[in-house]
């Protein structure tokens, strides 16, 4: 099977294929080689776009996905992110200018590449002004280093802010937002996805099973499964862990409605994601030939009303089952901010 880029990146009249491969993956546990056999393999597919971020193996995500395009970078629409720290310097993070210029420089470094199509905010920065944020990226887009720009994981009131500094300071706005949805994530319903279609932005979505959740592993009365990211955030895919009693129900239930219409929870959970109307592009992150199979079958899965009309009825819109599944810890909801 081979994609075809049938999808526009928001207001920008980039053409996407509705997957883009994520290399969160690559250049840590997985070995070099096998990385980027499977980038090769993802590309033949037809699929068009990498994203990629610093902080990722601490850089060396980059570097693989930089061997494995030298020779196809013309052809393919390529993002990165800043934000994250990388070594031991404090300074070395966040969303300063100050670290902008010197991350774009080290990741264009690490690319291969004298430009990088989509440069992205890994999340927001509490301590960073975001009209600092867009002034350095407006810059980098006028020095032709980066294409685009865009954020990932800011709540709906920032998009709106960072759209209304554009204009107000006659800055490029941001093209983009990168952010979890799912069928057991979809928290964006409620308010970001709204504002991103006001104003044109093109959604790049990530973990469209829940890391691992909507695998078809996790069922009601089964064993616990394996998950490489369980000492990532403790508890939170303990399927003991009363806080996960609900979203079980829910997966359980999910696979058991896949399985009524002849569907695997894979083929479910990324129809599900592909077919919100503000979604531009779903990553996705295979680890063997086997999963990128998997994941190519699911895009020519089509849901009809009576299906998404069960999924409504199983997980309801603007849902999420713990806090930390929305990408980020929410400041306002911490207890310094509650008057505790």
């Amino acid at each position: 099977m081979t994609l075809e880029p049938t999808r526009v990146l928001g207001r920008t009249g980039v053409p996407l294929t509705p997957f883009t491969l994520g290399a969160m993956n690559f250049g840590g546990a997985q070995e070099e080689g096998e990385s980027i056999r499977i980038i090769h393999a993802a590309l033949d597919a037809g699929i068009n776009a990498i994203d990629t971020a610093d902080v990722y193996t601490q850089g060396r995500s980059e570097e693989v996905v930089g061997k494995a395009i030298k020779d196809r970078r013309d052809d393919l629409f390529l993002a990165t992110k800043f934000h994250g720290q990388i070594g031991d310097n404090p300074l070395h993070k966040g969303n300063s200018r100050r670290w902008i210029r010197r991350a774009v420089e080290d990741s264009l470094r690490r690319l291969g590449t004298d430009h990088i199509d989509l440069y992205q905010a890994h999340r927001p920065d509490p301590h960073t002004d975001l009209l600092e944020t867009l002034q350095a990226l407006d810059d980098l887009i006028r020095e032709g280093k980066i294409r685009y720009y865009g954020t990932s994981v800011f709540p709906a009131h920032q998009l709106v802010e960072a759209h209304w500094l554009a204009e107000k300071h006659g800055l490029v706005a941001p093209h983009t937002e990168q952010l979890p949805y799912s069928l057991l994530i979809r928290t964006v319903e409620r308010e970001v996805f709204p504002v991103v279609q006001k104003y044109g932005v093109g959604v790049i979505s990530y973990g469209p099973l829940a890391a691992g959740w909507l695998s078809g592993k996790y069922r009601v009365g089964g064993d616990q499964p394996a998950s490489a990211r369980s000492g990532l955030i403790p508890g939170r895919f303990d399927v003991a862990a009363p806080e996960n009693a609900r979203k079980l129900a829910a997966a359980d239930a999910l696979a058991g409605l896949a399985e009524e219409h002849g569907l695997t929870l894979v083929d479910l959970a990324i129809a599900f994601a592909l077919n919100h109307p503000a979604i531009s592009s779903v990553i996705i992150g295979p680890r063997t030939q086997e999963h990128l199979d998997a994941y190519l079958k699911a895009a020519d899965v089509s849901l009809g009303d009576d299906v998404l009309d069960r999924v409504d009825a199983i997980v309801a819109p603007g849902t999420h089952f713990i806090e930390r599944d929305t990408g980020r810890e929410t400041p306002s909801l911490q207890p310094s901010a509650l008057r505790r």
